[in-house]
C-alpha cells in the first residue's frame, strides 16, 4: 500500500511540473491570459472612444461592440431626434463591424438602451432598416440616462466572419 502512495505522489508531482511548465511557457511572451485570443477594433467610422474602452473586441469568432450613441464620427455632434440618433448609432456600429471584417447581417444579439420607452416605435422603424432577416435577438431597456443625454445607445454581438 505504501508503494502505491509513493507512486501516486510521484505522479501528482509530475502532473504539477507539467502544468507549471505549461503555464510558464504560455506566459513567457508577456501577454496576460485576459488578452490572449482577443483583438481590439478601432473604427474611423465611429466617434473616438472617450474612455478606457475599445470600439469593439474580436474574440472566439465573435465581435463584441461597445455601445454607440448617435454622434457623428467627424464632428462629434449628436444627431437631432430619436430617428436620426438611431440611424447614426447603427451607422457607427456598422463602421465598427466593418473594421472587424464583419457586417450587420452577422449580428446575432443587440441591446438597445432608450432614454424614453415612448420612443420605442420610432427607434424600431429605423432599426429594422439596418438589419436583414433573420433579425438578431434583441433586448430593449429604458435607462435613467445615457452619455451626453443621448436618446438611444446600441451595442451588438456579431459573428466575426462574413
Amino acid at each position: 500500500m505504501r508503494k502505491l502512495s509513493v507512486i501516486g505522489l510521484g505522479l501528482a508531482g509530475f502532473a504539477g511540473l507539467v502544468f507549471g511548465l505549461f503555464a510558464v511557457l504560455n506566459g513567457a511572451d508577456g501577454v496576460s491570459a485576459q488578452n490572449k485570443g482577443k483583438r481590439k477594433i478601432e473604427a474611423v467610422d465611429a466617434p473616438k472612444a472617450v474612455g478606457p474602452y475599445s470600439h469593439g473586441i474580436v474574440a472566439n469568432g465573435m465581435v463584441y461592440t461597445a455601445g454607440q450613441i448617435g454622434a457623428d464620427p467627424k464632428t462629434g455632434e449628436l444627431a437631432e431626434g430619436i430617428e436620426a440618433q438611431t440611424d447614426r448609432a447603427l451607422k457607427n456600429i456598422e463602421g465598427v463591424l466593418r473594421m472587424s471584417g464583419s457586417r450587420m447581417a452577422n449580428a446575432v444579439k443587440t441591446t438597445v438602451f432608450l432614454a424614453d420607452m415612448n420612443d420605442f416605435a420610432k427607434m424600431n422603424e429605423v432599426y429594422a432598416k439596418h438589419f436583414p432577416e433573420p433579425f438578431p435577438a434583441r433586448s430593449t431597456v429604458q435607462v435613467a440616462r445615457l452619455p451626453r443625454d443621448a436618446k438611444v445607445e446600441i451595442e451588438v454581438v456579431a459573428l466575426a466572419q462574413p
